[in-house]
């Protein structure tokens, strides 16, 4: 994993890997919430974050597109050790 990342960069990484974790039930919403919940963020800063995803064209409103699924799993397997 690149060391470089600031805490903004990690969350959101951490987040497009949740959404492409959830199940097929959970909206965008459900997951910014158990990342509240988790205490990684609030669901604040997790709307933030889903804007800046759609606008690398990660997500739609509906969840991941297929640039973002390419990118959850090179950032699965970064975390994976």
């Amino acid at each position: 994993m690149n060391e470089d990342l600031s805490i903004d960069e990690l969350e959101q990484r951490v987040l497009l890997l949740a959404i492409y974790k959830a199940k097929k039930d959970e909206t965008l919403k459900d997951v910014l919430n158990v990342m509240e919940e988790s205490r990684v963020f609030t669901v604040k800063v997790g709307k933030k974050y889903l804007k800046n995803l759609k606008e690398l064209n990660y997500i739609t409103d509906s969840g991941l597109t297929f640039i973002g699924i390419e990118k959850a799993k090179e950032i699965e397997l970064e975390f994976k050790i």
